[in-house]
Protein backbone atom coordinates (compact mmCIF):
# COMPACT_ATOMS: atom_id res chain seq x y z
CA UNK A 1 0.00 0.00 0.00
CA UNK A 2 1.59 3.74 -1.04
CA UNK A 3 2.34 6.08 1.88
CA UNK A 4 -0.89 8.15 2.62
CA UNK A 5 -3.31 5.58 1.20
CA UNK A 6 -5.68 5.81 4.58
CA UNK A 7 -5.94 9.05 4.10
CA UNK A 8 -7.20 9.15 -0.07
CA UNK A 9 -9.38 6.40 1.44
CA UNK A 10 -11.04 8.39 4.57
CA UNK A 11 -10.88 11.90 2.40
CA UNK A 12 -13.23 10.62 -0.51
CA UNK A 13 -15.26 8.97 1.73
CA UNK A 14 -15.70 13.24 3.25
CA UNK A 15 -16.01 14.15 0.23
CA UNK A 16 -18.85 11.76 -0.36
CA UNK A 17 -20.69 12.86 3.36
CA UNK A 18 -20.45 16.61 2.48
CA UNK A 19 -21.80 16.37 -1.49
CA UNK A 20 -24.40 13.16 -0.68
CA UNK A 21 -25.22 13.61 2.81
CA UNK A 22 -25.03 16.88 2.85
CA UNK A 23 -22.92 17.33 5.78
CA UNK A 24 -20.50 19.96 7.00
CA UNK A 25 -17.03 19.54 6.53
CA UNK A 26 -16.40 20.84 9.84
CA UNK A 27 -18.46 18.56 11.54
CA UNK A 28 -17.34 15.25 9.46
CA UNK A 29 -13.76 16.58 9.90
CA UNK A 30 -13.96 16.59 13.72
CA UNK A 31 -16.20 13.36 13.79
CA UNK A 32 -13.24 11.48 11.91
CA UNK A 33 -9.81 13.46 12.13
CA UNK A 34 -8.47 11.72 15.41
CA UNK A 35 -8.57 8.43 13.33
CA UNK A 36 -5.47 9.88 12.06
CA UNK A 37 -2.52 9.63 14.59
CA UNK A 38 -0.01 11.46 12.51
CA UNK A 39 -0.51 15.71 12.24
CA UNK A 40 0.77 15.81 9.08
CA UNK A 41 -1.63 13.19 7.75
CA UNK A 42 -4.61 15.26 9.84
CA UNK A 43 -3.62 18.08 7.63
CA UNK A 44 -2.95 16.42 4.53
CA UNK A 45 -6.26 15.28 4.76
CA UNK A 46 -8.57 18.82 5.83
CA UNK A 47 -6.18 20.23 2.79
CA UNK A 48 -7.54 17.32 0.22
CA UNK A 49 -11.32 18.10 1.55
CA UNK A 50 -11.17 21.51 1.33
CA UNK A 51 -9.55 22.09 -2.28
CA UNK A 52 -11.57 19.09 -3.63
CA UNK A 53 -14.76 21.20 -2.42
CA UNK A 54 -13.77 24.62 -3.07
CA UNK A 55 -13.33 23.84 -6.81
CA UNK A 56 -16.01 21.11 -6.94
CA UNK A 57 -17.52 22.01 -9.69
CA UNK A 58 -15.18 22.65 -11.88
CA UNK A 59 -13.76 18.99 -10.53
CA UNK A 60 -17.08 17.36 -11.53
CA UNK A 61 -16.88 19.63 -15.13
CA UNK A 62 -13.34 17.72 -15.82
CA UNK A 63 -14.65 14.47 -14.69
CA UNK A 64 -18.01 14.93 -17.35
CA UNK A 65 -15.81 15.50 -20.07
CA UNK A 66 -13.47 12.65 -19.72
CA UNK A 67 -15.48 9.72 -18.26
CA UNK A 68 -17.40 8.25 -21.11
CA UNK A 69 -20.30 7.77 -18.57
CA UNK A 70 -21.15 8.80 -14.81
CA UNK A 71 -19.81 6.28 -13.20
CA UNK A 72 -22.99 4.55 -11.28
CA UNK A 73 -24.67 5.73 -7.60
CA UNK A 74 -22.88 2.44 -5.99
CA UNK A 75 -19.53 3.59 -6.88
CA UNK A 76 -20.19 6.85 -5.75
CA UNK A 77 -16.91 6.66 -3.62
CA UNK A 78 -14.85 6.16 -6.35
CA UNK A 79 -16.01 9.21 -8.24
CA UNK A 80 -15.19 11.29 -5.00
CA UNK A 81 -11.75 9.74 -4.88
CA UNK A 82 -11.50 11.09 -8.84
CA UNK A 83 -12.33 14.79 -7.15
CA UNK A 84 -9.59 14.62 -5.01
CA UNK A 85 -7.48 13.42 -6.71
CA UNK A 86 -7.39 16.35 -9.55
CA UNK A 87 -7.26 17.95 -6.21
CA UNK A 88 -4.32 17.10 -5.55
CA UNK A 89 -2.70 17.78 -8.41
CA UNK A 90 -4.68 20.59 -10.02
CA UNK A 91 -5.43 22.53 -6.60
CA UNK A 92 -2.65 21.56 -4.39
CA UNK A 93 0.02 20.76 -6.95
CA UNK A 94 1.57 17.25 -5.31
CA UNK A 95 3.94 15.10 -6.72
CA UNK A 96 1.96 13.41 -9.58
CA UNK A 97 3.72 9.68 -9.17
CA UNK A 98 2.26 10.36 -5.43
CA UNK A 99 -0.99 11.00 -5.74
CA UNK A 100 -1.51 8.88 -8.45
CA UNK A 101 -0.08 5.96 -6.67
CA UNK A 102 -1.71 6.63 -3.69
CA UNK A 103 -5.24 7.60 -5.46
CA UNK A 104 -4.90 3.48 -7.36
CA UNK A 105 -4.39 1.69 -3.84
CA UNK A 106 -7.28 3.76 -2.41
CA UNK A 107 -9.56 2.47 -5.19
CA UNK A 108 -8.31 -1.17 -3.81
CA UNK A 109 -9.65 -0.28 -0.44
CA UNK A 110 -12.99 1.38 -1.27
CA UNK A 111 -14.07 -0.72 -4.68
CA UNK A 112 -14.29 -4.78 -5.46
CA UNK A 113 -13.66 -4.53 -8.67
CA UNK A 114 -9.93 -4.09 -10.59
CA UNK A 115 -11.91 -2.35 -12.86
CA UNK A 116 -12.41 0.92 -10.52
CA UNK A 117 -8.61 0.80 -9.73
CA UNK A 118 -7.83 1.28 -13.73
CA UNK A 119 -9.98 3.98 -14.01
CA UNK A 120 -8.82 6.13 -11.37
CA UNK A 121 -5.19 4.81 -12.97
CA UNK A 122 -6.43 6.26 -16.44
CA UNK A 123 -8.10 9.36 -15.50
CA UNK A 124 -5.59 10.62 -13.17
CA UNK A 125 -2.93 10.17 -15.60
CA UNK A 126 -4.21 11.78 -18.04
CA UNK A 127 -4.14 14.93 -15.70
CA UNK A 128 -0.70 14.54 -15.33
CA UNK A 129 -0.08 14.63 -19.28
CA UNK A 130 -2.53 17.34 -20.67
CA UNK A 131 -4.15 20.76 -19.05
CA UNK A 132 -7.75 19.90 -17.29
CA UNK A 133 -10.29 21.18 -19.67
CA UNK A 134 -11.64 24.53 -19.55
CA UNK A 135 -15.10 26.14 -19.75
CA UNK A 136 -16.51 29.73 -20.99
CA UNK A 137 -19.29 29.41 -17.77
CA UNK A 138 -17.90 31.47 -14.99
CA UNK A 139 -19.75 29.33 -12.61
CA UNK A 140 -17.86 26.41 -13.68
CA UNK A 141 -14.72 28.44 -13.64
CA UNK A 142 -15.13 29.57 -10.27
CA UNK A 143 -16.32 26.66 -9.09
CA UNK A 144 -19.90 28.41 -7.78
CA UNK A 145 -23.56 27.86 -7.96
CA UNK A 146 -25.23 29.66 -10.93
CA UNK A 147 -27.63 31.55 -8.26
CA UNK A 148 -25.04 33.15 -6.28
CA UNK A 149 -23.40 33.99 -9.17
CA UNK A 150 -26.08 35.87 -10.72
CA UNK A 151 -27.48 37.53 -7.30
CA UNK A 152 -23.71 38.79 -6.11
CA UNK A 153 -22.89 39.82 -10.11
CA UNK A 154 -26.30 41.89 -9.95
CA UNK A 155 -25.56 43.48 -6.05
CA UNK A 156 -21.85 43.55 -6.13
CA UNK A 157 -20.76 44.56 -10.24
CA UNK A 158 -17.39 46.23 -8.69
CA UNK A 159 -16.42 43.70 -6.32
CA UNK A 160 -18.11 40.18 -7.21
CA UNK A 161 -14.82 38.81 -9.39
CA UNK A 162 -12.86 39.35 -5.95
CA UNK A 163 -15.28 37.92 -3.85
CA UNK A 164 -15.67 35.02 -6.24
CA UNK A 165 -11.44 34.87 -5.65
CA UNK A 166 -11.54 35.30 -1.97
CA UNK A 167 -13.79 32.65 -1.80
CA UNK A 168 -11.49 29.90 -3.19
CA UNK A 169 -8.72 30.92 -0.89
CA UNK A 170 -7.99 29.60 2.29
CA UNK A 171 -8.36 31.86 5.39
CA UNK A 172 -5.47 32.90 7.84
CA UNK A 173 -6.05 31.95 11.27
CA UNK A 174 -6.88 35.11 13.69
CA UNK A 175 -6.76 34.98 17.20
CA UNK A 176 -7.73 37.59 19.63
CA UNK A 177 -6.28 38.39 22.96
CA UNK A 178 -7.97 37.82 26.46
CA UNK A 179 -6.52 40.98 27.65
CA UNK A 180 -7.63 40.35 30.95
CA UNK A 181 -4.99 37.34 30.77
CA UNK A 182 -2.36 38.38 28.56
CA UNK A 183 -1.26 41.65 25.86
CA UNK A 184 -0.90 41.52 22.45
CA UNK A 185 3.11 42.07 22.57
CA UNK A 186 3.62 39.24 25.05
CA UNK A 187 2.16 36.65 22.96
CA UNK A 188 3.60 38.09 20.08
CA UNK A 189 7.05 37.93 21.59
CA UNK A 190 6.04 33.76 22.53
CA UNK A 191 5.20 33.04 19.35
CA UNK A 192 7.82 34.55 17.49
CA UNK A 193 10.41 32.53 20.24
CA UNK A 194 8.45 29.38 18.93
CA UNK A 195 9.12 30.20 15.29
CA UNK A 196 5.45 30.73 14.30
CA UNK A 197 5.45 33.13 11.80
CA UNK A 198 2.40 36.14 12.70
CA UNK A 199 1.63 39.63 12.51
CA UNK A 200 -0.36 42.23 14.60
CA UNK A 201 -2.60 44.33 11.75
CA UNK A 202 -3.75 47.58 12.33
CA UNK A 203 -6.68 46.26 13.21
CA UNK A 204 -8.55 44.90 15.13
CA UNK A 205 -6.35 46.12 17.52
CA UNK A 206 -6.58 42.83 20.01
CA UNK A 207 -5.99 40.60 17.12
CA UNK A 208 -2.68 38.26 16.09
CA UNK A 209 -2.79 37.11 12.36
CA UNK A 210 -1.41 33.34 11.78
CA UNK A 211 0.51 33.04 8.42
CA UNK A 212 -0.20 29.44 8.70
CA UNK A 213 -2.60 27.21 10.24
CA UNK A 214 -1.33 25.71 13.79
CA UNK A 215 -2.75 22.83 16.16
CA UNK A 216 -4.31 24.76 18.99
CA UNK A 217 -2.11 22.50 21.66
CA UNK A 218 1.08 23.89 20.30
CA UNK A 219 0.62 27.74 20.42
CA UNK A 220 1.97 29.49 23.78
CA UNK A 221 -0.80 30.25 25.51
CA UNK A 222 -4.08 28.05 24.50
CA UNK A 223 -4.19 26.37 27.66
CA UNK A 224 -3.95 29.17 30.13
CA UNK A 225 -6.84 31.08 28.41
CA UNK A 226 -4.56 34.04 26.77
CA UNK A 227 -6.30 34.11 23.30
CA UNK A 228 -8.97 32.40 21.66
CA UNK A 229 -9.97 31.83 17.57
CA UNK A 230 -12.11 34.72 15.94
CA UNK A 231 -11.67 35.95 12.91
CA UNK A 232 -11.35 40.02 12.66
CA UNK A 233 -14.12 40.58 11.00
CA UNK A 234 -16.35 39.20 14.18
CA UNK A 235 -14.26 40.98 16.47
CA UNK A 236 -14.69 44.01 14.75
CA UNK A 237 -18.53 43.56 15.55
CA UNK A 238 -18.20 44.06 19.24
CA UNK A 239 -15.42 47.36 18.42
CA UNK A 240 -18.64 48.43 16.91
CA UNK A 241 -21.14 47.95 19.60
CA UNK A 242 -18.66 49.65 22.21
CA UNK A 243 -20.15 47.98 25.12
CA UNK A 244 -18.95 50.18 28.47
CA UNK A 245 -18.63 48.78 32.00
CA UNK A 246 -21.24 48.43 34.21
CA UNK A 247 -23.73 48.13 30.98
CA UNK A 248 -26.28 45.62 30.86
CA UNK A 249 -26.02 43.92 27.54
CA UNK A 250 -27.65 40.96 25.32
CA UNK A 251 -25.45 38.69 23.10
CA UNK A 252 -29.01 37.49 21.07
CA UNK A 253 -27.64 34.46 19.29
CA UNK A 254 -23.94 33.87 21.07
CA UNK A 255 -22.81 30.95 19.82
CA UNK A 256 -19.95 29.41 20.03
CA UNK A 257 -19.04 32.06 22.57
CA UNK A 258 -16.58 34.32 21.13
CA UNK A 259 -18.15 37.35 20.97
CA UNK A 260 -19.65 36.73 24.74
CA UNK A 261 -16.29 36.65 25.83
CA UNK A 262 -15.13 39.70 24.29
CA UNK A 263 -17.80 41.89 25.63
CA UNK A 264 -17.28 40.30 29.11
CA UNK A 265 -13.51 41.72 28.77
CA UNK A 266 -15.50 44.63 28.21
CA UNK A 267 -18.39 45.05 30.59
CA UNK A 268 -16.68 45.01 33.72
CA UNK A 269 -19.08 44.73 36.98
CA UNK A 270 -21.75 45.27 34.35
CA UNK A 271 -23.67 41.72 33.24
CA UNK A 272 -24.46 39.78 30.25
CA UNK A 273 -27.18 37.48 28.97
CA UNK A 274 -26.04 35.11 26.33
CA UNK A 275 -28.87 33.12 24.35
CA UNK A 276 -28.75 30.79 21.64
CA UNK A 277 -31.94 29.06 20.33
CA UNK A 278 -29.92 25.05 20.80
CA UNK A 279 -29.05 23.25 24.03
CA UNK A 280 -26.34 21.58 21.95
CA UNK A 281 -24.51 25.36 21.24
CA UNK A 282 -24.03 26.56 25.04
CA UNK A 283 -21.77 24.35 25.94
CA UNK A 284 -18.90 25.47 23.38
CA UNK A 285 -20.08 29.48 25.24
CA UNK A 286 -19.42 28.03 28.88
CA UNK A 287 -16.07 26.35 27.74
CA UNK A 288 -14.83 29.26 25.92
CA UNK A 289 -15.96 31.25 29.39
CA UNK A 290 -14.29 28.85 31.31
CA UNK A 291 -11.05 28.48 29.65
CA UNK A 292 -10.46 32.22 29.48
CA UNK A 293 -11.26 32.87 33.42
CA UNK A 294 -14.28 35.05 32.50
CA UNK A 295 -17.16 32.78 33.84
CA UNK A 296 -19.40 34.98 36.45
CA UNK A 297 -22.68 34.95 37.61
CA UNK A 298 -22.49 38.29 35.78
CA UNK A 299 -22.65 36.25 32.84
CA UNK A 300 -26.00 34.20 32.19
CA UNK A 301 -25.61 31.13 29.63
CA UNK A 302 -29.36 30.34 28.69
CA UNK A 303 -31.20 28.20 26.07
CA UNK A 304 -33.99 30.57 24.21
CA UNK A 305 -35.54 31.77 21.28
CA UNK A 306 -34.53 35.30 20.67
CA UNK A 307 -37.36 35.91 18.51
CA UNK A 308 -39.72 34.94 21.28
CA UNK A 309 -38.67 37.42 24.12
CA UNK A 310 -42.18 36.12 25.95
CA UNK A 311 -40.67 32.81 27.25
CA UNK A 312 -36.89 34.20 28.51
CA UNK A 313 -37.16 37.94 29.20
CA UNK A 314 -37.83 39.45 32.67
CA UNK A 315 -38.75 42.74 32.18
CA UNK A 316 -35.50 44.53 32.45
CA UNK A 317 -34.39 46.35 29.14
CA UNK A 318 -30.33 46.03 27.64
CA UNK A 319 -28.13 49.02 27.37
CA UNK A 320 -26.70 47.14 24.67
CA UNK A 321 -27.85 44.20 22.66
CA UNK A 322 -25.24 42.09 20.14
CA UNK A 323 -27.60 40.49 17.06
CA UNK A 324 -25.05 38.45 15.34
CA UNK A 325 -28.17 37.14 12.95
CA UNK A 326 -28.20 33.90 11.58
CA UNK A 327 -27.70 34.12 7.80
CA UNK A 328 -26.00 32.43 4.87
CA UNK A 329 -22.80 32.25 5.95
CA UNK A 330 -21.84 33.76 2.05
CA UNK A 331 -19.17 35.69 3.86
CA UNK A 332 -17.51 33.09 4.73
CA UNK A 333 -17.42 30.49 2.41
CA UNK A 334 -13.64 30.38 1.88
CA UNK A 335 -13.44 28.64 5.69
CA UNK A 336 -16.24 26.16 4.43
CA UNK A 337 -16.59 25.87 1.06
CA UNK A 338 -19.63 22.97 1.56
CA UNK A 339 -21.91 26.24 1.90
CA UNK A 340 -21.57 26.97 -1.88
CA UNK A 341 -23.34 23.35 -2.64
CA UNK A 342 -26.13 23.13 0.24
CA UNK A 343 -27.35 26.60 -0.11
CA UNK A 344 -29.60 27.38 -2.07
CA UNK A 345 -31.55 30.52 -3.49
CA UNK A 346 -34.80 29.32 -2.01
CA UNK A 347 -32.94 29.41 1.85
CA UNK A 348 -32.71 32.59 1.55
CA UNK A 349 -36.36 34.06 1.90
CA UNK A 350 -36.54 32.07 5.04
CA UNK A 351 -33.58 33.37 6.70
CA UNK A 352 -34.41 36.82 5.78
CA UNK A 353 -37.97 35.91 7.88
CA UNK A 354 -36.06 34.98 10.61
CA UNK A 355 -33.76 37.80 10.91
CA UNK A 356 -36.92 40.06 10.56
CA UNK A 357 -38.46 38.57 13.50
CA UNK A 358 -35.84 38.27 15.31
CA UNK A 359 -34.57 42.29 14.96
CA UNK A 360 -38.04 43.07 15.58
CA UNK A 361 -38.34 41.28 18.87
CA UNK A 362 -35.70 42.69 20.01
CA UNK A 363 -35.54 45.96 19.44
CA UNK A 364 -38.54 46.95 22.34
CA UNK A 365 -36.16 45.36 24.89
CA UNK A 366 -33.82 48.56 24.46
CA UNK A 367 -33.45 51.08 26.60
CA UNK A 368 -34.07 54.76 25.15
CA UNK A 369 -30.57 55.82 24.22
CA UNK A 370 -29.39 52.02 23.87
CA UNK A 371 -27.45 50.91 20.86
CA UNK A 372 -28.69 47.58 18.97
CA UNK A 373 -25.78 46.03 17.08
CA UNK A 374 -27.20 44.08 13.51
CA UNK A 375 -24.37 42.16 11.96
CA UNK A 376 -24.36 39.11 9.76
CA UNK A 377 -21.46 37.16 8.06
CA UNK A 378 -23.32 37.10 4.74
CA UNK A 379 -22.71 39.43 1.61
CA UNK A 380 -26.30 39.54 0.45
CA UNK A 381 -27.89 42.54 0.74
CA UNK A 382 -31.50 40.89 1.45
CA UNK A 383 -30.42 39.93 4.68
CA UNK A 384 -28.13 42.87 5.31
CA UNK A 385 -29.12 46.68 4.40
CA UNK A 386 -32.94 46.02 3.52
CA UNK A 387 -33.10 44.63 6.86
CA UNK A 388 -32.21 47.72 8.78
CA UNK A 389 -34.58 49.65 5.87
CA UNK A 390 -37.45 47.83 7.19
CA UNK A 391 -36.88 47.92 10.81
CA UNK A 392 -36.09 52.01 10.55
CA UNK A 393 -39.30 51.69 8.90
CA UNK A 394 -41.53 50.04 11.37
CA UNK A 395 -39.59 51.52 14.60
CA UNK A 396 -39.83 55.50 14.57
CA UNK A 397 -37.30 55.33 17.32
CA UNK A 398 -34.54 54.22 15.52
CA UNK A 399 -31.68 55.79 14.35
CA UNK A 400 -28.40 54.72 12.65
CA UNK A 401 -25.38 55.33 14.14
CA UNK A 402 -22.18 55.93 11.67
CA UNK A 403 -19.68 53.36 11.34
CA UNK A 404 -16.25 54.06 10.24
CA UNK A 405 -14.22 52.98 7.14
CA UNK A 406 -12.47 50.38 8.52
CA UNK A 407 -15.83 48.53 8.85
CA UNK A 408 -16.36 48.25 5.37
CA UNK A 409 -18.02 49.48 2.08
CA UNK A 410 -20.99 51.97 2.53
CA UNK A 411 -24.09 49.63 2.24
CA UNK A 412 -27.14 51.44 2.56
CA UNK A 413 -27.17 52.70 6.40
CA UNK A 414 -24.71 50.07 6.87
CA UNK A 415 -21.14 48.94 6.51
CA UNK A 416 -20.48 45.60 4.05
CA UNK A 417 -16.84 43.82 4.69
CA UNK A 418 -16.21 41.22 1.60
CA UNK A 419 -14.25 37.57 2.22
CA UNK A 420 -10.52 38.63 2.14
CA UNK A 421 -10.03 42.07 2.57
CA UNK A 422 -7.56 42.79 4.94
CA UNK A 423 -7.33 39.05 5.12
CA UNK A 424 -10.90 38.92 7.28
CA UNK A 425 -14.21 37.17 6.60
CA UNK A 426 -16.84 38.72 4.86
CA UNK A 427 -19.12 40.60 7.41
CA UNK A 428 -21.80 43.46 7.59
CA UNK A 429 -22.55 45.80 10.21
CA UNK A 430 -25.29 48.24 11.19
CA UNK A 431 -25.63 50.07 14.23
CA UNK A 432 -28.55 51.88 15.69
CA UNK A 433 -29.57 53.62 18.81
CA UNK A 434 -33.27 54.17 20.53
CA UNK A 435 -34.23 57.25 20.87
CA UNK A 436 -35.45 58.79 23.75
CA UNK A 437 -38.18 60.30 22.31
CA UNK A 438 -40.30 59.22 19.37
CA UNK A 439 -40.54 62.37 17.00
CA UNK A 440 -43.47 63.62 16.07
Amino acid sequence: MSPGTEVRVMASKLVAQVLAGKRSLKAVLQQNITELKDPRDRALLEAICFTTLRNHRYYEFVLSQWLNKPLPRKDYAIHCLLLTGLAQLHGMKMPPHAVVSACVDAAKQLGQQDTQAKLVNAILRRATREPLPTSSNQAVQSSHPDWLIKQLQHEWPNHFNAILWANNEAAPLWLRVNSLRSSRTELLTAFREAEIECDAPESPHKSIRLHEHQALNVLPGWSSGKFLIQDGAAQLAVEALAVKHGEYVLDACAAPGGKTAHLAELVGDGRILALDIANARLAPINETLERLGLASQKIRVQMADASDPSSWWDGEQFDAILLDAPCSATGIIRRQPDIKWHRKADDIPRLVDIQARILRALWPLLKPGGRLLYCTCSVLKAENEFQINGLLSDFKDAIVLPLDEKFGHASGLGRQRFPGEDGMDGFFYALMQKRSEIPA
